[in-house]
C-alpha cells in the first residue's frame, strides 16, 4: 500500500508513478513495426541513463523488418555442443523468497495460457516463445564491453530499465529477456561484434496484443519495508 502521509506531488511524480504501475512484460505482440523515428525518440530518452564514470557501457544492437525475422530463425534453431552458456553466469539458486517470486510469476503465466502444473513439455513450448521474440517486430540485444565487467553490466541494468519505461511512455510494450543472452555466440555472429562485447540482455519491443493470454496478468511487487531498513544511530 501506499504510504498515507503527506507527500510533495508534482507531474513528474504522477507521470513516473503511473509509468512504473503500468509498465508489464510483454509476452505476446502485433506484427506492427514501430517507426524509426519512435525508436530514436526512446533512445535518446534511455541514453540519459546514469553510469559509472559517466562510461556509458552499453551499445544497443536492433533489428527490424527482415532482420528480425532472421535473428529469430537464428535463435531458434537447436543448441549446438560448442555453445556453453551466457556470458554472464545464471544465478546460483534462487533461494527462499527469491525462489517463491519466480514460481509466483511462472504459475501465473501457466494459468493464463492454460498450463497444467508439472506439463513439461507445454512449459518448455512457452519457454521457446522467448526465441521467438514473442512475436516482436524488433528485438534490442544490449551489450557491455568485457573490460568493464561488473559495472559494465550494472550500467547496462539501469539503461535496460529507462529503456523499459520509455517504451511505455511512447505507448510501446517491451520484455526484457535474459533467455536471448543464453546464447552469445550467435548473437555476437549475427551482429558482426568482436569478443569484447559481452552479450547482457535482449529487449523485445513492438506493440502488445492485448487479446494474447499471455498478457493476461501481473506480477506483485513486494513493499518498500520488505526490502529497504534504516540505520539511525
Amino acid at each position: 500500500m501506499e504510504p498515507s502521509f503527506e507527500i510533495p506531488w508534482s507531474n513528474d511524480h504522477a507521470a513516473l508513478d503511473r509509468l512504473t504501475a503500468g509498465r508489464h512484460s510483454c509476452r505476446g505482440f502485433l506484427p506492427v513495426p514501430v517507426p524509426r523515428a519512435l525508436q530514436m525518440k526512446l533512445l535518446y530518452i534511455a541514453q540519459r541513463t546514469a553510469s559509472w564514470c559517466n562510461s556509458q557501457p552499453w551499445r544497443v544492437h536492433i533489428t527490424e523488418g527482415a532482420g528480425t525475422e532472421r535473428f529469430r530463425e537464428a535463435m531458434l534453431s537447436p543448441k549446438t555442443e560448442d555453445e556453453v552458456g551466457p556470458d554472464f553466469a545464471w544465478p546460483a539458486e534462487y533461494r527462499s523468497v527469491y525462489r517463491q517470486r519466480r514460481l509466483d510469476c511462472a504459475l501465473q503465466l501457466y494459468d493464463c495460457v492454460g498450463i497444467a502444473r508439472g506439463d513439461r513439455e507445454a512449459s518448455a513450448q512457452q519457454a521457446r516463445e522467448n526465441f521467438r521474440l514473442f512475436g516482436a517486430p524488433h528485438v534490442a540485444m544490449v551489450t557491455t564491453d568485457a573490460a568493464l565487467g561488473v559495472y559494465g553490466a550494472v550500467d547496462c541494468g539501469g539503461y535496460v530499465a529507462n529503456f523499459l519505461l520509455a517504451a511505455r511512455s511512447l505507448g510501446v510494450a517491451s520484455i526484457a529477456q535474459a533467455a536471448l543472452a543464453s546464447r552469445p555466440a550467435r548473437v555476437r555472429e549475427f551482429f558482426g561484434l568482436g569478443d569484447d562485447r559481452l552479450v547482457v540482455c535482449g529487449i523485445s519491443f513492438g506493440y502488445a496484443d492485448e487479446s494474447h493470454a499471455a498478457n493476461g496478468f501481473r506480477t506483485a511487487r513486494a513493499s518498500p519495508e520488505d526490502v529497504a531498513d534504516w540505520r539511525s544511530t
